[in-house]
């Protein structure tokens, strides 16, 4: 039953993105455009995306296990740090030189456009490199 939740949330997940144009790079790089043609749509599908999972966020807060029995695992660190800002950047200069971030980019792998497989490889590629430096990093 967690396979298939899991399954349903993903497939539910990507058929947003693709609805709100989140995986298309001419509108993702039209938002981060401030200084010229700015498109302010998927603004408001962040605003939207915000609003709905307010909702279960709070209500997973006051409990230890998900509706299938699973243990709910929130971040308790709450502060910023060196580490969380440089990440963050590193995440929105790639989102502003694809014009794609990595929940988009599998919802269109299979569109066969090699840029998106491109990106995807980098991704891996660079989830791979993190994992060696941290786990270089802990020794």
């Amino acid at each position: 039953m967690r396979k298939l939740s899991a399954l349903l949330a993903g497939l539910l997940f990507g058929v947003g993105l693709l609805l709100a144009g989140m995986a298309n790079p001419t509108k993702v790089l039209g938002f981060l455009d401030l200084a010229g043609a700015w498109d302010p749509s998927l603004a408001l599908v962040m605003v939207g995306a915000i609003a709905v999972a307010a909702g279960p966020l709070a209500w997973a807060r006051r409990r230890s296990q998900s509706l299938l029995g699973a243990p709910i695992q929130l971040p308790a660190k709450r502060e910023l740090d060196r580490r969380l800002i440089a990440g963050s950047l590193v995440f929105g200069i790639g989102w502003g030189i694809a014009g794609i971030c990595p929940g988009p980019a599998l919802a269109i792998l299979l569109s066969g456009h090699w840029q998106v497989i491109v990106f995807v490889l980098a991704m891996l590629a660079g989830m791979l490199l993190f994992t060696a430096l941290e786990r270089r990093r802990s020794l």
